[in-house]
């Protein structure tokens, strides 16, 4: 058998909110060296001509703006890595799609650029996006292969990885490098409006599958990321094979089949006002009730400290209520020096994100303190009705065993308030019903409300009325 073909597995990834005022520093990264890398590729199987070699992978909680000192750190140790355990046949990159770096608006493009860089022009450069990235054409250009999620909520993560890993074996094995075809679409939706299993979400998807075929390899829809002031957002089409004009024909044909429903994507839960989710909630039988505090919703880039749903509940006189969670490291650091029992005055959120919602004033009774690697420091304590959990890292409580890391049971609960947008797949047979609150932060569900300055323009829904007939552009 002839050499093995050298693939490295490395990429740097995150979602990021251009209206957060909460850039991202050293601190809020984390990055998987070596073979720890290998935790996200478990469905990565051994290849007799293949050596799959992990080097680096680096994310954050989904936030705001990455600062450039922060990247450029990454960027050069993985690029380093590369550098120095090269000649490479192929790259694996894990990527998101909506990272954006101050000074590098197209953060995915520049990292793909460096990549290229270093590894030369032979080698075949393959990524896994999310379906919320954004595509832009100097993307697709620097890739060979790019494949995305088919679920919302994410339930296909390994496999899409596991995907862009065999279509680079395949582009190998057959020394092809693929023919590629991009769509963008003059249209942005917020996440909770393109669930994979409501329509007509669930349609569309359902297409790819019959979208591959002759000549065409792969197929992706992208509902892209709209919290982010810049040209590349939108949704795209990217279709990849051996045969550049059924490429384009199928990118052309899915891309038309998702303008002609435009006007059918809602949410996929019911949505109102605070106010008005808080007062369905407490006359709703039978329980527990989920209400997502979207616009602070930290699976997004929101904040995760803006404390106006909690207000509101504290308003209404809500009780057997759990709210999961509010970020304040100095309340948990106060309720530890307290101690579980102790009753005390604290400010609690409007301190990472002051532009939507000042520090609310409550008298807290410290129930427990706890610590969770995805929380930090932590501590639940009891305001009036309401049972609330302060984390000292920026978090989002998504399955059900974060509450149970914690010792809570939200099935206990009439009202459960957690900062997402739609509910995870974990938590959804959990909820007798899941309201979607149109709350302050800086992830406003109403995207008509947000001042965006550097969308291409025109685009949908924000101008309505326009017309659009799709083209691609093809690499062959």
């Amino acid at each position: 058998m002839s050499r093995r073909w050298r693939v490295a597995i490395c990429g740097i990834a995150s979602e990021s909110c251009t209206f957060s005022p909460l850039d991202i520093a050293m601190s809020d990264t984390h990055a998987l060296v070596g073979a720890q890398v290998l935790q996200r590729h478990p469905l990565l199987q051994s290849e007799p001509d293949v050596e799959f070699v992990p080097l680096l992978r680096v994310d954050a909680v989904p936030g705001g703006r990455w600062q450039a000192d922060v990247y450029q750190h990454h960027l050069d140790a993985m690029l380093a890595a590369l550098r120095d355990n090269g000649p490479w046949d192929g790259v694996l990159l894990d990527l998101h799609g909506a990272l954006y770096v101050v000074g590098h608006e197209d953060a995915e493009a520049h990292q793909l650029a460096a990549v290229r860089a270093i590894v030369g022009p032979d080698a075949l450069l393959a990524a896994s996006y999310d379906l919320h990235g954004n595509v832009s054409e100097a993307d697709v250009a620097g890739l060979d292969i790019l494949t995305a999620l088919r679920t919302a909520p994410h339930a296909d993560y390994a496999e899409t990885r596991a995907r862009a890993a065999q279509l680079l074996i395949r582009a190998l094995r057959e020394g092809v490098r693929p023919a590629r075809a991009l769509v963008r679409l003059p249209l942005t939706l917020p996440g909770e409006c393109a669930m994979t299993l409501v329509e007509p979400a669930q349609s569309l998807y359902a297409r790819i599958p019959i979208t591959i075929g002759p000549g065409v390899w792969d197929a992706s829809l992208l509902v892209g990321y709209t919290w982010a002031d810049e040209p590349r957002v939108g949704a795209s089409v990217v279709t990849l094979g051996d045969d550049a004009v059924a490429c384009e024909r199928a990118a052309l044909a899915l891309a038309a089949a998702c303008w002609a429903v435009r006007q059918q994507f809602q949410f996929g839960q019911q949505t109102g006002t605070v106010d008005e989710c808080i007062t369905w909630a407490l006359a709703e039988q039978p329980t527990p009730v989920f209400i997502s505090d979207a616009g602070d919703n930290v699976t997004g880039g929101g904040v995760g400290d803006v404390p106006c749903v909690l207000e509101r509940l504290l308003a209404h006189g809500a009780s057997d209520t759990l709210y999961a969670s509010l970020t304040d490291a100095p309340a948990v650091a106060a309720c530890q020096a307290a101690g579980v029992g102790a009753t005390l005055a604290l400010q609690v959120g409007g301190k990472l994100d002051p532009i939507h919602g000042a520090p609310l004033a409550i008298e807290a009774r410290v129930l427990a303190l706890r610590h969770a690697a995805f929380t930090g420091a932590a501590t639940i304590v009891q305001v009036q009705g309401v049972t609330l959990v302060l984390t000292s890292e920026r978090c989002a409580f998504t399955e059900r065993n974060d509450f149970a890391v914690l010792g809570l049971e939200p099935r206990a609960y009439r009202i459960v308030v957690v900062k997402l947008g739609y509910l995870h797949d974990e938590l959804q047979p959990i909820a007798a019903r899941s309201l979607l609150a149109f709350s302050a932060g800086c992830l406003n569900p109403d995207i008509t409300k947000l001042r965006f300055e550097r969308l291409r323009r025109p685009i949908y829904p924000l101008d309505p009325d326009m017309a659009w007939q799709p083209s691609a552009t093809v690499w062959a």
